[in-house]
């Protein structure tokens, strides 16, 4: 069975290429992204603020979901890394 190429974003690929973990890869990606989710939800407070719209209030809510799920994802790569850590110095002794 044949595996499909995927389209990685360049500076994806080159950490793959440069034999990155795909753990350290993802970490550092979900920092990213929770950075701008973070932008995103300052913004989106601030617009309901001004406006107190209900809409508004919506897109607080998604962008508050956003965050608190690549939160959660971000934790995710540390427990493994450290999970992956104690099997490997376990298989060392």
């Amino acid at each position: 069975m044949e595996i499909a190429p995927t389209t990685l974003e360049p500076y994806l690929q080159r950490q793959v290429d440069h034999g990155i973990s795909g753990i350290d890869i993802m970490h550092g990606h979900l920092k990213v992204l929770m950075l701008e989710a973070e932008q995103e939800l300052i913004r989106a407070q601030e617009v309901e603020n001004e406006t107190e719209e209900a809409m508004d209030s919506m897109e607080r809510k998604y962008w508050e979901g956003q965050v608190d799920a690549l939160t959660h994802l971000y934790s995710l790569t540390y427990d493994l890394s450290f999970a992956i850590m104690a099997r490997e110095a376990n298989d060392e002794v």
